[in-house]
């Protein structure tokens, strides 16, 4: 399988709360299938229930923010607050998100389409986004990171890039949603920053990421990342990239 199929079988997987060795079987099936697989067990299960969640959604609105942010928490929970969350006026979402606590908007997140509540998630203030990726980095959660990236604001990615360490950075972009965004995002990186990407790499054995990473970037791009591999790990790094049949990726 390739290394995009490996990285779409492991958000299914996330999508079905389902252990990646269970869809084993998959493994043959090509890479945008499995996506468009994924996009639609998403659609049905955020479609479940659906007139039922817009009364919500609609009663909602009777609600001051305030008090509406204390229910959510502590009655609705994450899973009903991410299905709702597509449904409600933007602003009102947006009221209502910023007096939620980092953790409790982790756990929503996890449970997002992120497609569905765009609207919200670029008008959610900075310092709450940061404080949920710190939250999620600490998890480890890369897939959820991954599916928000594309709908943050380059100020707001910026800071975000600046809470993910290098070895996070490296298995968040595996798992991105939009790789065509890969060039522009490493681009917010700081130019000594990413030097240690592939190095990083080495050192915790993440060579399919990196040179996953090293597929969706241009030539320069590349050769800015190659810049931090000692002769030692550029060895490697070509060892592991010809095992894959990517050999061209490092001269």
């Amino acid at each position: 399988m390739s290394l995009e199929g490996q990285a779409e079988v492991l958000k299914l997987a996330r999508v079905l709360g389902t252990d990646p060795a269970a869809l084993g079987y998959l493994e043959k099936v090509g890479t945008d299938d499995l996506r468009r697989f994924r996009e639609q067990v998403t659609g049905v299960l955020f479609d479940a229930n659906l007139v039922v969640l817009q009364r919500m959604a609609a009663a909602s609105k009777l609600l001051p923010a305030p008090v509406l942010a204390k229910i959510a928490e502590r009655t609705f929970g994450p899973m009903l607050c991410a299905r709702i969350a597509g449904l409600v006026d933007v602003s009102r979402g947006v009221d209502v998100a910023k007096r939620l606590s980092p953790r409790f908007l982790a756990d929503v997140a996890a449970e997002l389409d992120p497609r569905r509540a765009s609207g919200i998630i670029v008008r959610i203030p900075r310092p709450t986004v940061l404080a949920v990726a710190r939250e999620l980095v600490g998890r480890e959660d890369w897939i959820t990171i991954g599916r928000f990236v594309g709908h943050l604001p380059d100020e707001t990615v910026t800071g975000c890039l600046a809470e993910i360490h290098d070895i996070a950075l490296l298995q968040v972009a595996f798992v991105l949603d939009n790789k065509e965004r890969l060039e522009h995002v490493l681009g917010l990186l700081p130019s000594d920053r990413l030097a240690g990407v592939l190095r990083a790499a080495g050192e915790h054995d993440l060579w399919p990421a990196a040179l996953d990473l090293l597929v969706h970037v241009g030539d320069a791009r590349r050769a800015q990342l190659a810049a931090g591999l000692d002769p030692a790990l550029r060895d490697r790094a070509r060892t592991e990239a010809e095992t894959l049949g990517l050999r061209h990726l490092l001269g």
